[in-house]
This record gives structure tokens, sequence and C-alpha cells, in this order.
């Protein structure tokens, strides 16, 4: 991507788009074309046409999404289904019309089924069932994915796709009823800490193991797809390494500072054992994660501190 080049970051305001936003600044990139949902809906096609048609941007992130934890999709099914495909559609067919060089479309690990072998491999997609309690919102992320493959089949287009493990990061959602694990179990802890609570629930055994990005690397990464990929075939994104829910807590508590006990509830649900990404095929393009979870944790919980006031969900 030239420095001067028009970039429209759809989705800027979110984990994954504000991100993109960041790095994007922070590599020279001035061009950039935002506009709020409000601004612009992108689920109305003639809307979504006429800003493509007096911006004609160079390069398009799609980051926007109508997304929640596991009671929101299952609760909202159409929605999740109806809302992304309409996002994704109107989008990647209004960069086809007017010419973007470019366009890098977000998915999600959800793709896969719910029985996938691990590490779980972009060749797996397609091989079996999916998770129900969000198959909608799968089913929306593999219609784009399928939509950027067969526009370059069809039109011969540069649209590329690339799919996140679990993000966390500046900006996440710390809503209890509705956030991932790690944020809710960052703002348990922190609230567990202001009121000297002796224990804190975690749901489950602890025993299930899970694979966390960093948002800003995911974003590192997304302009390194940008910058050196092409080809129809979706690319996984992520840190290559899991760890235990209980692991996780642990090292969520010791970053927030809780001295009080962690209780893990094994009468809770604790989902799928296992799930973790196969990101050999980025890692031979060049490219891999520079944050670790300690690290990453810490980076969350300052910008935590410093937003808890004004947080999604809080």
């Amino acid at each position: 991507m030239e420095k001067n080049a028009k970039i429209y970051v759809a989705g800027h305001n979110g984990l994954v788009g504000s991100a993109i936003v960041r790095a994007l600044k922070d590599q020279g990139y001035t061009n950039l074309i935002f506009k709020t949902s409000k601004e612009l809906d992108l689920c109305r096609q003639a809307d979504v046409e006429a800003f493509f048609e007096a911006t004609k941007p160079d390069y398009v992130f799609l980051a926007a999404a109508k997304v929640g934890g596991i009671h929101a999709n299952n609760t909202y099914r159409a929605s999740f289904l109806y809302d992304n495909m309409m996002i994704e559609a109107n989008v990647i067919h209004s960069a086809y019309k007017v010419g973007v060089k470019k366009l890098l479309f977000l998915g999600s690990s959800c793709i896969y089924p719910k029985l996938a072998p691990q590490p779980m491999k972009e060749e797996h997609l397609l091989t079996g069932f999916l998770e129900p309690t969000n198959e909608p919102y799968a089913i929306a992320k593999i219609a784009g994915l399928k939509l950027c493959e067969n526009y370059c089949r069809q039109y011969g287009v540069n649209f590329i796709s690339a799919m996140p493990t679990n993000l966390y990061g500046l900006n996440d959602n710390f809503d209890l009823a509705n956030s991932h694990v790690l944020p809710a179990l960052m703002r348990k802890f922190h609230e567990a800490k202001l009121n000297h609570q002796p224990t804190a629930e975690v749901w489950g055994s602890g025993s299930p193991l899970r694979e966390f990005l960093y948002v800003d690397d995911l974003a590192d990464g997304l302009l390194f797809l940008m910058n050196n990929y092409e080809g129809i075939d979706f690319v996984n994104i992520g840190s290559g390494k899991e760890i235990s829910i209980k692991e996780l807590a642990l090292t969520i508590k010791d970053v927030v500072g809780y001295e009080g006990d962690i209780i893990f509830d094994s009468t809770k649900p604790d989902g799928t054992p296992r799930k973790l990404m196969d990101v050999s095929r980025l890692a031979n393009l060049g490219w891999e994660a520079q944050t670790s979870l300690k690290e990453g944790v810490a980076k969350t919980y300052e910008w935590f501190l410093l937003h808890y006031e004004t947080l999604r969900g809080v």
C-alpha cells in the first residue's frame, strides 16, 4: 500500500478496526476514511454504493460486523445472519464496482466445525457441523470469505481474507454478560479487588485450552498481509500458542493484583476442550505475533483502568 493511498477502514470504532487505525497511523498512512454506523448504515445497499462512488478508496479493511458473545449469538440469530451478510455483500460488491485495488475481509475462528481437528487448518473449513449456538454468525463469515474467493475467481480482483483467533486488547467489550472470557475475567478480578472480596468465581473447571492474540498484533499482521499476500485462499492469524483457562485466570489475577482466591465452578459448562489455530501458512509468509500474553494483558489492564468509567458494558 502506498503511504498516500486512500484507505477505508469499515468498523473503525470496534476492537479490531480501532487497532487497524492505530497500526496504519503508526506506519505513516494518513489518507484514512471512516464512517460511523450512524453516518453510514452498511446494511443499506444504495447508501454503501453511493459512499464508494463518492470516495473511491484504493484499499479497504472490512472489519465491520455485528458481534456478541454466546448469549447474543444464540438469541439474535436472524439479526446476526442478516446484518453480517448484508454488510459483507454490500461492501465487497461496491469495492468491486469502483475498482478498489485490494480488500481484506476479517472473519472468525468460529467458521470451523465444532469438532475440527486441532490445531485447525484452513483446509478444515466445511468438513463438519458448526457450533450450534453461533452457527448464523459463522455462516455469515463463511459467506464473506467465499464472496472474496469467488469475486477473485470471476472478476480477477485482489480480495483476501484473514481468520483471527480469540482477540483481546484496547477498546474491548467488558460486559460480564456478553463479553469474551479474557475481558470478563479482567473486570471480575478488578471489581473483586475493589470490593475486597475473598473469592472470585470462574465458570468451568479451568481445564479447556484456548489461544489468544493481542489485537495490535492482529493489526500488524493484517497490514503485513495487505502488503505481502495475494491469493484466493484465506489465512489463519493467531499466536499459535495455547493456555488453559486456569492459567489465563491466574495470569490476569496477577496483573490485576487481586489477592483473593479463585473458585472454579465445575458445575458450569467448559465448552470445547481445545481450540487452537494452525498458523503455519502465515508463519511461512514471514509473520508471527510478538506480544506475550502477560505483556498484552498488562497493556489491556492499563487501558482498562484509564477508561473504566466509560467502558462498554460497565
